[in-house]
């Protein structure tokens, strides 16, 4: 008697098997080529060049503030 892990196994390899003989497997192939066109025309970015945008876009704001400070110091002792 095969065990319920085992045969659970050998049933998933036998479904991959005859998806990757089916027209299934190349509709799966059609749909990753037409959404990675989509993807490459919308030019996205990935999350690392966007958290990485993000921390320069936060630090140029801080250093932003401080010059408005400066400058609003600086107004303040020319009165």
């Amino acid at each position: 008697m095969i065990n319920p892990s085992q045969f659970f196994e050998e049933f998933s390899k036998n479904v991959q098997d005859l998806i990757a003989k089916s027209p299934a497997a190349d509709i799966e192939k059609n749909v990753k080529s037409f959404m990675a066109q989509g993807f490459a025309k919308m030019d996205l970015v990935t999350r690392e060049e966007f958290d990485i945008q993000r921390e320069l876009v936060d630090s140029l704001r801080q250093r932003v503030e401080q010059l408005e400070a400066s400058i609003a110091a600086l107004e303040q002792n020319d009165k």
